[in-house]
This record gives structure tokens, C-alpha cells and sequence, in this order.
């Protein structure tokens, strides 16, 4: 038997590919919400940081972070097939549910956006927690696991930042990593989470063992 029965995943950066769309907006975010624009040779040293440091970098409002949460969203929302899942995800959750493993997402993106995106995959996740939280993202991970009934103890958190980490702790469940997303594979490394996956034939390996 796994050791995990729950994995709850985030979804921007660790199941669809959308760093890549996220680059093409950013600089119109700054323009429109007043904060500094990111030159193309500054990605892989914001890749480096944690996300309150790169909203100290950048000079943004704390104030504004729920505004630009909200456009960040209607944005993506109306991007269509800009992102689309990294190659494999559909296949992934597809044994992890055939493993008996529940699959969660726990996303600030729209919940409608990213089922478009999931397309028939939709299908082997067991619940959407998506939307902004007042109390942060292990607020949601705790509401996921009471909706469920799951075991704490064998509840796993997947995400590509440093703060899906830290949310993961204050939730306290596994931390999973992969290393593929927003945060640079050392940084998150640095962090020192339960599991790290350089692909997902390693989470389906490493889940299911």
C-alpha cells in the first residue's frame, strides 16, 4: 500500500506549463498596478526567489496583491490555450488514481479555467479548492482534508514554490516539490521538502512505493 492517499497538487507551474504565459503578461501587470517591470535577463534570478521576495524586489504594494491576484485570474481566464498541461500530467494522475491515491487541486486560479485546461483529465481529480483565501493556501490544504476525511498522515501537498512548501508545513503535511515550475529546482531544494520529483514518472515512482 502507498503511503500517501491523498495528493493535493497545485496547478499553475506544477501540472500546466503557464510560467512561460505568465512572462508574457507581467511587465502589462507593472504598467497597469504601478510597480517595477522585469527585463528578460532578471526571470532566472526571480526564479531564485521566494514570493515575498520578489514583491519586495519588484517595489509592489502589499495592498495591491489582491487586486493583482483578481487580474492575474481574469487574465488567465480569458487566455484560452495559451497554457496548456505539461506533457505527461494527464498520464500521471491517471495512476495515481488507479493507485487508489485521491488527487486534490488547491489553486488561486479559477476553477472553471483550469478544468478547460485539464479537458478530459478533469475526471481523476476528486476536488477543486481554488479562488483566493484570506487565511492562505494551508487554510485551503486543511479544507480539502476535512471535505475529504483524508489522513493527515498520508496527505501530500505537491507545488513548484517556496511557499507551497511552507504552506504544506503549516498544514502539516508532506511537502512535495517538483522542480520543473516557477522556483529554480536549488531554491526549493534549499527548502528541504519531503519529496522533490525532476519529472513525473519520479512522483508516480515515489507515491506509489
Amino acid at each position: 500500500m502507498s503511503s500517501f492517499s491523498l495528493a493535493i497538487f497545485d496547478y499553475d507551474g506544477t501540472l500546466a506549463d503557464s510560467f512561460p504565459w505568465f512572462c508574457s503578461v507581467l511587465n502589462q501587470t507593472a504598467r497597469q498596478f504601478g510597480f517595477r517591470e522585469v527585463a528578460e535577463d532578471e526571470i532566472d534570478e526571480l526564479r531564485a526567489l521566494g514570493t515575498r521576495e520578489i514583491v519586495a524586489r519588484l517595489g509592489v504594494a502589499k495592498w495591491k496583491l489582491p487586486a493583482i491576484a483578481m487580474h492575474m485570474r481574469k487574465l488567465s481566464a480569458e487566455s484560452r490555450d495559451a497554457v496548456a498541461l505539461f506533457p505527461g500530467a494527464d498520464a500521471m494522475l491517471a495512476s495515481l488514481a488507479a493507485s487508489n491515491i485521491r488527487v486534490a487541486i488547491v489553486s488561486s486560479n479559477a476553477e472553471q479555467t483550469i478544468r478547460r485546461t485539464l479537458g478530459l483529465a478533469a475526471v481523476h481529480v476528486s476536488h477543486f479548492q481554488c479562488g483566493a483565501s484570506l487565511w492562505g493556501k494551508g487554510a485551503m490544504f486543511k479544507a480539502v482534508i476535512k471535505r475529504l476525511g483524508a489522513d493527515k498522515g498520508r496527505t501530500i501537498a505537491i507545488g513548484d514554490e517556496v511557499r507551497d512548501i511552507e504552506a504544506a508545513r503549516g498544514a502539516g503535511i508532506a511537502a512535495g516539490a517538483v522542480t520543473f515550475g516557477y522556483n529554480a529546482a536549488a531554491t526549493l531544494r534549499a527548502h528541504e521538502p519531503d519529496l522533490v520529483f525532476d519529472d513525473y514518472a519520479e512522483l508516480v515512482a515515489k507515491l506509489t512505493a
